[in-house]
């Protein structure tokens, strides 16, 4: 029989494999055109990326029912079982073997580690074999014990340099969110609260390291509750300051990215990202930002609304209202569509004389206008219409009043 390799280097059946992921599945499921997938794979491509089609057939779909296939994981265990009574042989060791191991004893000999630690990187650089080579001797918890060292009271130059350097060696090995073994050790709450100080306290580098290391832990879906609980504004103050990186795009971009994972889960963070400055960092950030960053910074400001001390920020920024009004109908239809919301929120919550005033002024009440006149309903013309109708009469009273709106008020 025809075997496929699998990330761990074990041969298995083709017909265990994921269509997808191509990966030995764990959780098998049918779908409607009778094609098998790893459940968690599936369900990401239909009801997180709302595909209409399968992936292997490309026949459109109606039908999204999602059947375990217990005849076939049945099969896969037994499968396993039989591989188990004989383990796959180690991989042979790749052409820098002894090189790595050289490295590694004399970083873990020695106090002066950090120019090992830049060879290391290179090395490590070389191939995927030898990435693997690193990792089988225990390389990956080497770095680990180096980071936490960060907790050691009076740290020397030296072994605060020898942390950023690991940093670096550690990004490089976390190539993907599905490398779960890495993930787990990143993890662990030293791991985790010395990559914050790091953030906060370390070179450009290093915050870059850190900032990519944290954005593939948003891609795999990391929980950051724990986490966030014991970080405090100083955290979102680095963070912001990631973002507000003008060399750096990609240190920016994942720091957005990073940002709405943990706001968006966390509403306690909220709070916090408000002390530090958030609302008026996006907002003086927002009128030159490009689609992309002004999405995710018109996502955070939503978020960041949605609580009572984000909307009093808001509405204490002079340029909050006109800066939010000029992305509607500009941008695209994400950024329209939480512009919208944003105003919503302050319409609703914090509907101060200054900001009916100023969204009369600076052209939102001619914006919601616009959005009245398209076409068919969504939940973000509804919104136009419960604002038109909860301040009209006050908006009325202003000669640029938009006759238009007439027709909308109760």
């Amino acid at each position: 029989m025809e075997m496929v390799k699998n990330n761990q280097t074990m041969d298995f059946p083709p017909d265990f494999s994921c269509p997808i992921s191509m990966e030995l599945m764990k959780d098998p499921v049918t779908i409607s055109t009778g094609v098998t997938y790893e459940r968690t794979n599936i369900e990401k491509w239909l009801f997180t990326y709302k595909k209409k089609s399968c992936p292997a057939t490309m026949l459109s779909i109606d039908n999204f029912d999602i059947t375990p296939n217990h005849t076939l994981r049945r099969l896969i265990l037994a499968w396993q079982d039989s591989c188990s009574q004989f383990p796959p042989s180690p991989p042979p060791p790749s052409i820098k073997h002894d090189e790595l191991m050289s490295l590694l004893n004399t970083i873990e000999s020695t106090p002066f580690k950090v120019s090992s630690l830049k060879k290391l990187r290179t090395i490590v650089d070389t191939s995927d074999d030898v990435k693997i080579d690193f990792r089988n001797c225990g390389g990956i918890e080497m770095l680990l014990r180096i980071i936490v060292q960060i907790f050691v009271e009076n740290l020397d130059f030296l072994t605060f340099r020898a942390c950023e350097e690991s940093l670096g060696v550690l990004n490089q090995l976390f190539q993907s969110e599905e490398d779960e073994t890495l993930l787990k050790l990143l993890s662990k709450p030293e791991c985790m609260k010395s990559m914050a100080i790091m953030l906060q306290r370390g070179s450009a580098d290093a915050r870059f390291y850190t900032i990519s290391i944290f954005q593939k832990m948003v891609r795999a879906e990391y929980n950051w509750d724990f986490f966030i609980h014991d970080q405090g504004v100083d955290f979102f103050k680095s963070l912001l300051e990631l973002v507000s990186d003008e060399i750096s795009t990609e240190a920016s971009t994942c720091a957005l990215q990073v940002l709405i994972a943990i706001l968006g889960s966390s509403k306690k963070s909220r709070l916090k990202a408000v002390e530090a400055g958030g609302v008026c960092t996006l907002i003086e950030l927002l009128p030159d930002s490009n689609k992309s960053k002004s999405e995710k910074m018109m996502q955070l400001i939503k978020l960041l609304c949605e609580c009572p001390e984000g909307r009093l920020a808001f509405t204490e920024h002079k340029l909050a209202i006109p800066v939010i009004t000029k992305k509607i109908l500009h941008v695209s239809d994400t950024a329209s569509k939480i512009g919208v919301k944003i105003l919503w929120l302050i319409c609703t919550f914090q509907p101060t004389e200054r900001v009916m005033e100023e969204m009369l002024i600076f052209g939102s009440v001619k914006k919601l206008v616009a959005l009245l006149h398209v076409d068919g309903r969504s939940t973000t013309k509804e919104k136009v219409v419960k604002m038109v109708r909860l301040h009209g009469s006050s908006w009325r009273r202003s000669s640029c009043f938009p006759s238009e709106l007439k027709d909308f008020l109760v």
